[in-house]
């Protein structure tokens, strides 16, 4: 937790507290419209940020330890998780070629499916808000 500062000229003005309160709005939308969205594809939130992290690894494939490390959970918690993906048809344990003792998870085509609909509809969401965040950020001084 940062420090709390008695800079006098560090303090915030009502109108920086409206504008945090307008940018922690806009993000819970997104949030929500995220939950929607997966849950709409039959994927929880978590799920969705898994299979977003293996497509943006190159070759498409991670450790549980990575994975576990990018969305900030321990590796028995991300192993779990794994383990209903891969129940679900949307990931695949393959062992690394250059490790042969390493387990990678790989992505499915089922996946790239579905994260190709998702991916499109929150581009196209975070385009339509793009404007008013870049709006409230800047107007953080």
């Amino acid at each position: 937790m940062p420090p709390i500062s008695t800079n006098k000229s560090a303090m915030l003005s009502d109108k920086d507290y409206r504008t945090l309160a307008s940018v922690r709005a806009e993000l819970r939308s997104f949030a929500h419209f995220t939950e929607k969205m997966t849950s709409a594809a039959g994927l929880t939130p978590q799920q969705h940020q898994i299979l977003l992290a293996l497509r943006a690894a190159d070759g498409c494939a991670l450790t549980i330890g990575q994975i576990a490390e990018a969305m900030f959970l321990k590796p028995h918690s991300a192993s779990g998780m794994a383990d209903r993906l891969q129940a679900m048809g949307l990931v695949e344990r393959v062992r690394d070629q250059q490790d042969r003792r390493s387990i990678r998870l790989r992505l499915t085509e089922r996946s790239h499916a579905i994260l190709d609909s998702l991916g499109q509809a929150h581009r196209d969401e975070l385009r339509r808000i793009r404007p008013l965040l870049i709006s409230l950020l800047s107007q953080l001084e």
